[in-house]
């Protein structure tokens, strides 16, 4: 049966430029996930589709503070291992991964000193220290500092006080450089470098209890795109079809949101600035996320609206699926992850779309964790051998300017054996959100 909308509608626009895939922007007291857009406000009418959502974030917890200083004494272990002496953090995810603190981004130097043994200790604009206090559950070391004065000061004195004034030292890789200039001036002895060996080699392998947040936050997104799909009507803007993606999210419990494409305008992977309204048989394409307890979701589901697909969308769909599972199937422990790219492309190239990144113009897959992009990348050139506990996007597409565009998308990990996904495969054009 074709997609066909139901229920009542609303009609406020929203926007629906895809952000930039990479990083970790603020979204409220959360990180925001790459790709989504900020939750809208609830909009005074809703599709019963969507009216319908509860809430389906019972029955898990967020990490705790004991999780916390087992991660810290993993990235203690890693930081002697990689011969330095010490790792700085400023406020981002890896500060919040490893600490539980979260704090946004900001010109005046919040952060983190972890040593090689012991509590970290802290540098707090001194006007946040009570902010800073209910941050801060791991460490009593906490030094603020007034506006007039330096917080990089305060970090030389603790790594000389931590044994690390001379040697290396770690930074996080995506501190400003204002900041990490800054500390390289005051401990003019220290030789600075990413700490990335520590960073992603803690974060890059998901432990259960992250797993089971992502698997949930997976979930309640599908459930979110299958009301989108239901709710969709002739005429729609994608900017409305966006906004009521925010609100099936908030009613599942997280916030999240959603890129929606019609028709030829799929055909930018990231969208277009020209959005067009929703045609009966066109292709429609919905792709976001959102997150649970700090743990991001990235699903993308692709149908065709209000009439039996034509035999070039089914075929396109179905190649672009066969893709997408002999990525799958070839991820395995001890796979470099190139390997995973080139075996979703050889199923497109072999289908006649062409060689290379000709209309399958992305690499297949991003890892994904607290941040909605981060190590490693399923991408040709990219050596890197897969291990359990590493999560991503398994996201092949066909794109066809001025046509068509199709993604199928979901996340998946690597297991002992193989790979598992967090959800159900995509089911067909006609109901491709399956709950």
């Amino acid at each position: 049966m074709a997609l066909r909308g139901a229920g009542r509608y609303h009609t406020r626009m929203v926007s629906t430029r895809r952000d930039v895939l990479r990083g970790a922007a603020a979204l409220g007291a959360s990180l925001a996930l790459p790709g989504s857009r900020p939750a809208e406000a609830a909009p005074a009418e809703v599709p019963e589709a969507i009216a319908a959502l509860t809430p389906m974030t019972a029955g898990v917890s967020p990490i705790t503070t004991e999780e916390h200083r087992r991660r810290i004494a993993r990235a203690q272990a890693l930081i002697a291992a990689e011969g330095l002496k010490a790792l700085v953090l400023s406020s981002g995810t890896s500060l919040t991964y490893f600490t539980g603190a979260e704090w946004g981004d900001s010109e005046r130097f919040f952060g983190a000193v972890i040593p090689r043994e012991g509590d970290p200790s802290w540098v707090t604009p001194a006007f946040e220290l009570a902010r800073a206090r209910e941050q801060i559950t791991i460490g009593a070391d906490i030094r603020p500092w007034e506006e007039h004065e330096s917080p990089f000061a305060l970090l030389a004195a603790i790594l000389k006080e931590r044994s690390a004034a001379t040697g290396e030292v770690g930074i996080e890789e995506t501190m400003p450089f204002t900041f990490a200039s800054a500390i390289a001036a005051e401990a003019p002895a220290v030789r600075l470098r990413p700490g990335t060996g520590v960073t992603a080699g803690c974060r890059m392998i998901k432990d259960a209890h992250e797993l089971d947040l992502m698997r949930r936050a997976c979930e309640i997104t599908v459930r979110a795109h299958r009301a989108v799909f239901a709710s969709l009507r002739e005429g729609m803007m994608p900017s409305e079809a966006a906004s009521l993606s925010s609100e099936a999210h908030r009613r599942l419990g997280i916030r999240g949101g959603s890129l929606v494409l019609f028709g030829p305008d799929a055909a930018y992977p990231h969208g277009t600035q020209k959005p067009r309204p929703l045609q009966r048989g066109d292709v429609v394409l919905v792709d976001g996320g959102g997150r649970l307890h700090g743990y991001a979701s990235d699903i993308t589901r692709t149908g065709v609206f209000g009439a039996p697909p034509t035999e070039r969308q089914r075929r396109i769909w179905d190649v672009v699926r066969s893709a997408q599972q002999a990525a799958f199937e070839a991820a395995r422990p001890g796979v470099e992850a190139q390997a995973v790219d080139a075996a979703a492309r050889r199923v497109i190239e072999d289908a006649g779309f062409g060689a290379g990144y000709r209309s399958f113009t992305h690499r297949l897959g991003h890892g994904i964790g607290m941040d909605g992009h981060e190590w490693t990348y399923l991408v040709k050139g990219n050596r890197t051998r897969l291990q359990p506990g590493m999560c991503f996007s398994d996201e092949p597409g066909i794109y066809l300017p001025g046509e068509l565009g199709v993604r199928h998308e979901d996340v998946i990990f690597i297991t002992e054996s193989g790979a598992a996904n967090m959800t159900r495969w995509p089911g067909t054009p006609e109901d491709p959100a399956v709950a």
